[in-house]
C-alpha cells in the first residue's frame, strides 16, 4: 500500500484545508455497495490536544480520562445515528503492537465506546502485516467512498498536520481491498479488549 501511494499522485493539504475538504467529503460518501469510510490506523501514539480525555491521560489523571470518556456515550450514539441515515457505515483497523503503548491503552477504551455506539472496529497485530509491509510501516489512511482518500500525515510529535488527497478510482479500489482484507481478517475489538486490555494497570505517562 505504501508504494501504491509512493508512485500515485496527490494534494498535500495543510491541516485546515485538510479538515475542510475531509468534512466535505466525508457526509457526502453516499449510498451505493462502495460507500462506507475506512480508516486504517498504523502509529502507536499520537497526541491530542484538545480532546479532554486525551489530556486527562496525558496529566497522568487516569481515572478522569476513563469518566471523560464514558460521558460521550450521547454524543457518539447520535453522531453514528447521523451517520447510518446517510446510509454508510464507519470501519477502522487499529494495529496494536505489543507492548500496548499508553496512548493505545487510552485509545482502545475510546474506540470500544464508539464500537458500542455503531463503529466497526478490528484489531491486527503488527504480524497480520508482514506480507504487505515491508521496510517503512504503512501509512495512516482513510477512504471515503469511491471518491476520496487521503494518507493522513502527523509531524514528528504525533500531531495531526495534514494530509495527501487522493482521487484515482483505481488506486482508492486497490487500497480499499487491501484495508477490508486486513479488516476481515483481525480480531473483534471486543474480544481484544477483554483479554488483553481490560486488566491492564494504569498507563504510566512520561513526564505525567
Amino acid at each position: 500500500m505504501r508504494n501504491l501511494l509512493t508512485e500515485a499522485s496527490g494534494d498535500r493539504l495543510e491541516l485546515a484545508a485538510y479538515l475542510e475538504d475531509f468534512d466535505e467529503h466525508f457526509w457526502k460518501a453516499g449510498s451505493s455497495d462502495e460507500a462506507s469510510f475506512w480508516k486504517f490506523e498504523r502509529q502507536q501514539s499520537f497526541k491530542e490536544p484538545g480532546v479532554e480525555s486525551w489530556e486527562a491521560f496525558f496529566r497522568g489523571e487516569w481515572d478522569t480520562a476513563l469518566a471523560l470518556i464514558a460521558e460521550q456515550r450521547g454524543h457518539y450514539e447520535r453522531y453514528f445515528q447521523k451517520i447510518a441515515d446517510h446510509g454508510f457505515g464507519l470501519h477502522r483497523v487499529r494495529v496494536v503492537e505489543e507492548p500496548v503503548t499508553p496512548y493505545l491503552q487510552w485509545e482502545l477504551h475510546l474506540l470500544r465506546l464508539k464500537e458500542q455506539c455503531g463503529e466497526d472496529t478490528r484489531i491486527a497485530k503488527e504480524s497480520d502485516l508482514s506480507s504487505i509491509e515491508t521496510g517503512a510501516r504503512l501509512p495512516e489512511i482513510a477512504i471515503i467512498g469511491s471518491s476520496v482518500l487521503y494518507e493522513i500525515i502527523y509531524d514528528d510529535d504525533g500531531m495531526l498536520a495534514g494530509g495527501i488527497r487522493y482521487t484515482d478510482e483505481e488506486l482508492i479500489s486497490e487500497c480499499r481491498r487491501i484495508v477490508r482484507g486486513i479488516h476481515g481478517s483481525g480480531e473483534q475489538l471486543e474480544s481484544f479488549f477483554k483479554h488483553r486490555v481490560i486488566s491492564l494497570p494504569p498507563p504510566a505517562v512520561e513526564g505525567a
